[in-house]
């Protein structure tokens, strides 16, 4: 009988990472959807025992050893991409210390509970403390990662989108940052109000539309499940993708829109290349690439004229009379423009407003230039200026977005990363695709998913995310689609 090869060892060692990694995510979806409020306690030991094994896996001293005696000669693209990012996960590992991995672990888990009470009753003073403890524990892993000469900041954003810099991202929002406050000051200026409805419709229906819509894009309910959650999100990935949602019995759309976006996390997870599961090689290639198949799913086509045509029938005959008076009607309504307070009810001018707003403070927090104190502070007076809105209360301001709780610094740039994304996919997926509008108008979306199955899903992370999606549009990613697309629309909504 031969010895297990090196190769072969370090295999079988990623895929128990993996797993373990899975099995923490599986306990976040229960916290998250199902777990008793009295649970939390124990779910912050369960989290951060997983998680000083996941760290031990991680950092195991034999995964150099075993990766200096393998031929990179004789590995496929594949293998070679999982022993590097093998490698990367080991390199990272062993510069956290196992305390401060638990420590974490059990701090954001904590986190959760004491976050959605603070912003059931609105009060940012008591969940302060837990965030400051949340800061200081990620600026102390941020010290421990950072390569020399290498900013905090980059060292946590290298987790969601590897390649990405500060300097690049500054460089990508400086551009968007002018462009999107130009056109909502002249969309401001034709003084075009557009108002929903009212009209309830029961929790119950608005689930069974999500469900319908799900189902339209391409969700396999053979491979996931879909619940309420306070903050929607998916989870999981193959044969086990949950997706979650939010109901609003007066606002139906923030229901419509959150179950497409997850489903296109979804989508794409359960698109991913069954060979490479468990492999480093089979993840998504970045965090911006992963939101790239929400945005479009939700943006590009879920809020097209085309895609109206086909939603207004449906939300007639499952949620009953909707106030719309035809597609039209919906198209405009679900497109309207204003300066509001939710990021995740944002549309589309706005919401990268929103996303830089989020990384200008969350950075000041890592470089210790904004103490958590002041945050709220800080928070109201940014909205203020950059939406000319007043914040009425912390749940509508500070406190409406899970990502710090959950330790998540280096996330929020990743939306926008993905509306670049998903902007230059889109336009390469109509030029490709020229019956595309109207096979959305009939509720087929299945030549949109086949295109990023071939483009985007099937290759896991054997590209770098900027090469990827170069591979799949011809050229570099930039911001000119994204601008060029808002003008477009925008330009007719509004008749600019």
């Amino acid at each position: 009988m031969h010895a297990p090869s090196a190769q072969s060892r370090l295999a079988e060692h990623m895929r128990r990472t993996i797993a373990l990694q899975q099995i923490s995510g599986l306990l976040s979806w229960d916290q998250e959807t199902h777990m008793p409020p009295r649970g939390a306690s124990a779910r912050a030991e369960q989290a951060a025992a997983i998680e000083a094994v996941a760290h031990a896996h991680r950092a195991d001293p034999r995964i150099a050893e075993w990766a200096d005696a393998i031929e990179r000669d004789t590995l496929s693209p594949a293998e070679r991409v999982s022993l590097d990012e093998a490698l990367r996960i080991h390199r990272r590992a062993v510069r956290i210390p196992a305390r401060l991995a638990s420590a974490l672990a059990r701090t954001t888990t904590e986190a959760h509970e004491v976050w959605a009470a603070a912003r059931e009753k609105a009060r940012f003073d008591d969940f302060a403390p837990t965030l400051a403890e949340i800061v200081a524990l990620k600026r102390e892993e941020a010290a421990c990662l950072a390569e020399p000469g290498q900013g905090l900041y980059d060292a946590l954003l290298d987790d969601y989108e590897p390649g990405m810099t500060v300097e690049k991202a500054e460089r990508l929002f400086g551009a968007l940052r002018p462009a999107l406050a130009d056109l909502a000051a002249r969309i401001a200026a034709t003084g075009v109000e557009v108002a929903l409805p009212g009209t309830r419709h029961a929790e119950d229906r608005q689930l069974a539309l999500a469900r319908e819509l799900a189902t339209v894009f391409g969700y396999d309910w053979q491979a996931g499940r879909l619940d309420l959650a306070v903050h929607p999100f998916s989870s999981g990935t193959l044969g086990d993708v949950r997706i979650t949602t939010r109901i609003d019995p007066e606002n139906p759309f923030e229901n419509i829109y959150a179950a497409i976006h997850e489903t296109g996390h979804a989508v794409y997870e359960q698109g991913m290349p069954e060979e490479l599961a468990f492999t480093p090689a089979g993840a998504e290639a970045s965090m911006g690439v992963h939101e790239s198949q929400s945005r479009l799913f939700e943006n590009q086509i879920g809020r097209s004229r085309a895609f109206c045509d086909w939603l207004f029938g449906a939300m007639e005959r499952v949620l009953g009379p909707t106030g719309f008076d035809g597609p039209e009607a919906l198209w405009r309504a679900a497109n309207r423009v204003r300066p509001g307070l939710r990021r995740t009810e944002a549309d589309e001018v706005h919401y990268n407003l929103h996303i830089l707003m989020r990384f200008d403070l969350e950075r000041e927090l890592i470089a210790g230039d904004l103490a958590v104190g002041d945050l709220e502070a800080a928070w109201n007076d940014r909205f203020a200026a950059d939406f000319g809105v007043a914040v009425p209360d912390a749940a509508q301001g500070v406190l409406q977005d899970i990502h710090w709780s959950a330790g998540l610094f280096g996330y929020f740039p990743t939306y926008s990363f993905g509306n670049i994304y998903a902007a230059e996919l889109f336009a390469a997926m109509r030029a490709d695709l020229p019956g595309l509008d109207a096979a959305i108008s009939q509720g087929d979306i299945a030549p949109a998913i086949g295109w990023l199955r071939e483009k985007i899903h099937r290759h896991g992370r054997l590209h770098a995310p900027d090469a990827l999606i170069e591979m799949a549009v011809g050229h570099a990613p930039g911001t000119g689609p994204l601008i060029a697309y808002l003008e477009a629309k925008f330009a007719e909504l509004y008749r600019l």
